[in-house]
C-alpha cells in the first residue's frame, strides 16, 4: 500500500481566492490509503478503501459533537472540564487544541476524492449489476457531509475535489468557499442527485454491529445542505422523500408514539411511564431511531475509543467527574413547557402543576429521563469520598450518532415553515401529520395551488400513519397508532394544550402575517430542537443556521450569554468574545483556514 501523507494547510483572503497547496504534506500527518495501482478494480481493493475511510470518520466523531454542543446554551462546563474542552466552550481554541485538526477532515475528503477518481463503479458482474456503485454513492455522500461540517466549523475552506498524491500536486492552488458555496456545489454536482435512490454497502454486522448504519443517507445529505443554502423547499423534499422511501414502497416511517409521561389518578402524579424511548434502537430494523452512527472502540486502549461517555457522565474513568452539565438555560426551558395530561376517566385535560415534581420533571419529562444527577450513597470507592453521579442516557453507548428519525422530522418542520408553510410545521410539532390533517388544518390556509402542491408532494397517507388519539393517552396504548406531534415526546397530549397552539395575530394579514407566523414557529421549532436533541451536538449549529438566516447575530449570542440563566447573562458575556460579531463563531488554525485570514 502506498501512504501519501497530507496535511491541509492553506492562505484563504477574500471571498474567491486562490490557496497554495505546498504545505499539504507532513510526515506526521494523516493519509491517503489506496491501491498499488491507479484504480479499485477488485471488491478487495475497493472494500478496503472504503472502511479506510469509515476508520477516518472515527477521528472526527468526539468532535462533531463536542463542537455542536459545548459552544451552544445547553451546557455547561464543571472544575473537571479539560482546558481544551473549556476553551471550546469559551471560543477559545488554539492552534494546538486537540479539537481543533482540520487536517483530520481532509484526510476522509482526500481519502473520498481518492475513491470517486479511481473506482470502476462501471465493473459488472455476471448478473450484469454494477459491483461498485453503492460504496461509489455512499463515499460520494461522506465527502459532501465531511465538507458540510468542516465549513460550518472554519467559515471558509480550501476546497478539493481532486486526490492530492504527489508534492506537484499540491503546489497548485486551489479556491476557498464559504458554507454557501460548499452547499451550492454539491447541490448542483454532477450525478449527486441521481444516487439518492442507490443502496448502499451492507457488510453484514461487524463487531456486532449492522455496517449499514455507518453510511449517511443521501437524502439526508442534500437536504441537510439545501437548508443550509437556502432552498428551503428542495431541502423539505429531500427530507420527506427519505421518510417516504426509507422503508420501501407502501410502508411507512412514523414519528411513533414514543412518550414519556405522568401517571394522573386520584388528583395526583403518582409515577411516570414510557414506550420504546429511543436510546437502544440501534439495529438495522425498520422500525429503529437511529440512521446513522459513527462506530467506536469498546476498549479505552483501542485507538478510536469515545470519551463522550467520560465526558458526559461520572465514571470510574474521569474519577467520578463529569465534564459537561446541563445548563441552566435548558433547565428553564424545560420546566417553561406545560405538560398537558388527559383525564381518561374524568375525560378532562389536566396542565400538571409547577414546582411538585421531582428531579427536573417540571414541564417537558425529556430532561427528567435523559439526566440524572444523584447524591445519595455514592461513594468513590478508593478513598470514600462522596461524590454526585451524572448520567445522561444518550451516552450509554459506544457509538457517536448523526442522525436519527426525529431529526428529519423536526429539520422537514425546519423547512416548511421556513418555504412558508408554518401550519404544516406547526402540526408536526403538535398532533403529526397524515392526510387528514394536511387536507383539514393545513391545506385551507394556503392558495389553492399551494395546498395541491403540498397535497401531491407530502402524502403521508392515513392508511400508514395513523394519529395518537386523546383516548390513548392514558395508562394504555392503541394498537394502530404510530403517529403523534414530537412535542407530545415529554408535554403530553400537545393538541389539547392551551399553551402550546399555532400563534396568531389578529392584527395582522397577508404577507406580514405569514412573516410573523415563520418566526414563531420557527422559535417553537428551536426550542423542541433543544428539547429533543440536548446533548447530542446540534445546537450551535441550529442557532448558527437561524441567525445566519435571520441576519441576525444576536440570536445566537443572546441564548449562548444566556447558558447560565438571566441572573448569570453578564457573567458569561464578560467571559466570551464578542458574538454579536460572526468571525467569533469559527475556529481559525495556524493562520491558514477560518473566516478571520486576511
Amino acid at each position: 500500500m502506498k501512504r501519501i501523507y497530507l496535511l491541509i494547510t492553506a492562505v484563504i483572503c477574500t471571498v474567491l481566492t486562490l490557496s497554495s497547496c505546498s504545505d499539504f504534506f507532513d510526515e506526521d500527518s494523516t493519509y491517503v490509503i489506496n491501491a498499488d495501482e491507479n484504480h479499485l478494480t477488485n471488491a478487495t481493493d475497493t472494500i478496503y478503501s472504503v472502511t479506510g475511510i469509515l476508520n477516518k470518520l472515527q477521528t472526527i466523531a468526539d468532535r462533531t459533537i463536542l463542537l455542536g454542543e459545548a459552544r451552544g446554551d445547553l451546557m455547561d462546563v464543571t472544575a473537571a472540564t479539560s482546558s481544551d474542552l473549556r476553551d471550546v466552550a469559551n471560543f477559545n481554541i488554539a492552534d494546538n487544541n486537540q479539537y481543533n485538526v482540520p487536517r483530520d477532515y481532509y484526510a476522509i475528503i482526500n481519502n473520498c476524492n481518492y475513491f470517486i477518481a479511481h473506482a470502476d463503479t462501471a465493473m459488472k458482474n455476471n448478473r450484469n449489476e454494477n459491483i461498485f456503485k453503492a460504496e461509489y454513492a455512499a463515499v460520494k455522500a461522506i465527502r459532501a457531509w465531511t465538507y458540510l461540517q468542516l465549513v460550518i466549523n472554519y467559515g471558509r475552506v480550501p476546497f478539493v475535489t481532486t486526490p492530492i498524491l504527489t508534492k506537484e500536486q499540491a503546489d497548485q492552488e486551489y479556491p476557498s468557499k464559504d458554507i454557501q458555496g460548499i452547499c451550492n456545489y454539491f447541490i448542483n454536482e454532477d450525478g449527486l442527485k441521481e444516487l439518492v435512490d442507490q443502496e448502499y454497502p451492507n457488510y453484514g454486522d461487524i463487531k456486532s454491529l449492522p455496517s449499514p448504519k455507518f453510511f449517511i443517507p443521501m437524502r439526508l445529505v442534500l437536504g441537510d445542505l439545501c437548508l443550509w443554502a437556502g432552498q428551503y423547499m428542495d431541502a423539505a423534499r429531500y427530507y420527506y422523500g427519505y421518510i417516504e422511501n426509507k422503508n420501501g414502497m407502501n410502508t411507512s416511517y412514523p414519528t411513533t408514539i414514543t412518550q414519556i409521561r405522568w401517571y394522573y389518578g386520584n388528583s395526583n402524579y403518582t409515577g411516570f411511564t414510557y414506550w420504546d424511548f429511543f436510546e437502544d434502537q440501534e439495529s438495522n430494523t425498520a422500525d429503529a431511531e437511529f440512521i446513522t452512527y459513527i462506530p467506536t472502540d469498546s476498549i479505552p486502549s483501542e485507538p478510536h475509543y469515545s470519551q463522550l461517555r467520560n465526558i458526559f457522565n461520572t465514571t470510574a474513568d474521569n474519577d467520578y467527574k463529569a465534564s459537561l452539565v446541563p445548563s441552566a438555560y435548558l433547565k428553564n426551558l424545560s420546566a417553561a413547557q406545560s405538560f398537558c395530561h388527559y383525564d381518561q376517566n374524568a375525560n378532562r385535560y389536566v396542565i400538571a402543576p409547577k414546582g411538585l415534581l421531582i428531579d427536573h420533571s417540571d414541564g417537558d419529562m425529556r430532561l427528567f429521563w435523559n439526566w440524572g444527577q444523584y447524591d445519595n450513597d455514592n461513594f468513590v470507592n478508593a478513598n470514600g469520598d462522596r461524590y454526585t453521579r451524572q448520567y445522561i442516557t444518550k451516552y450509554s453507548t459506544r457509538n457517536v450518532r448523526l442522525y436519527r428519525r426525529m431529526l428529519v422530522y423536526l429539520r422537514l418542520a425546519e423547512a416548511l415553515n421556513c418555504a412558508g408553510y408554518p401550519h404544516f410545521a406547526y402540526q408536526i410539532l403538535s398532533s403529526g401529520v397524515n392526510r387528514t390533517v394536511i387536507t383539514d388544518y393545513i391545506a385551507p390556509y394556503y392558495s389553492e395551488d399551494k395546498a395541491q402542491m403540498l397535497l401531491s408532494t407530502f402524502t403521508f397517507p392515513d392508511a400508514r400513519y395513523v394519529l395518537f388519539t386523546p383516548e390513548q393517552s392514558g395508562t394504555s396504548l392503541g394498537s394502530n397508532a404510530n403517529t403523534l406531534g414530537i412535542h407530545s415526546r415529554g408535554s403530553g397530549f400537545t393538541p389539547m394544550n392551551p399553551d402550546y397552539q399555532m400563534p396568531v395575530n389578529p392584527d395582522l394579514t397577508g404577507q406580514e402575517l405569514l412573516e410573523w407566523q415563520q418566526r414563531k414557529v420557527e422559535d417553537m421549532i428551536m426550542d423542541e430542537e433543544a428539547l429533543e436533541f440536548a446533548f447530542e451536538g446540534y445546537r450551535f449549529y441550529d442557532l448558527m443556521r437561524v441567525a445566519l438566516r435571520r441576519g441576525d447575530p444576536s440570536y445566537l449570542a443572546d441564548k449562548v450569554y444566556n447558558r447560565k440563566g438571566a441572573d448569570n447573562e453578564a457573567v458569561v458575556r464578560g467571559m466570551l468574545p464578542d458574538l454579536t460579531n460572526t468571525a467569533n463563531w469559527y475556529l481559525k488554525w495556524n493562520g491558514q483556514i477560518g473566516l478571520d485570514i486576511k
